[in-house]
């Protein structure tokens, strides 16, 4: 058994410590907000805090986290903000163009980045 700290609640989870955090996340804890994309830590879609860090999930084997907090989109769904962006302005409050381009590398497919800038422009004004 392996205790995880995960959106604020203890779960004594029965996986083997190699297993990825991702799926011991989706599929034996059940918070499926958590998506699988690529597998190789390159999209995105699988992103969660830990210890207030965004970290790709698909390649964190669950042995490694311990005692580390875990937040997921589930924890986070009450403010409806993203991952990578909730983590970038806990980290700077009024980041620039230029650090919101470093920050935000999930692959995304619309297209819309000059809209997720604003959005965090946006945020920012609010944090």
């Amino acid at each position: 058994m392996i205790a995880l700290s995960i959106n604020g609640k203890t779960y004594n989870v029965d996986a083997e410590s190699d297993t990825p955090l991702l799926w011991v996340l989706r599929d034996t804890v059940g918070l499926v907000g958590t998506k699988y994309g690529c597998g190789i830590a390159q999209c995105g879609a699988c992103t969660v805090h830990i210890n207030g860090v965004a970290t790709r999930s698909c390649q964190v084997p669950v042995g490694t986290v311990g005692s580390k907090q875990i937040t997921t989109i589930e924890g986070l769904a009450e403010n409806g903000k993203m991952m990578a962006a909730a983590s970038l302005l806990k980290q700077n409050a009024k980041p620039t163009d230029a650090d919101i381009d470093a920050a935000m590398t999930n692959i995304c497919r619309c297209g819309t980045y000059q809209r997720v800038r604003a959005a965090i422009h946006a945020a920012s004004e609010h944090a």
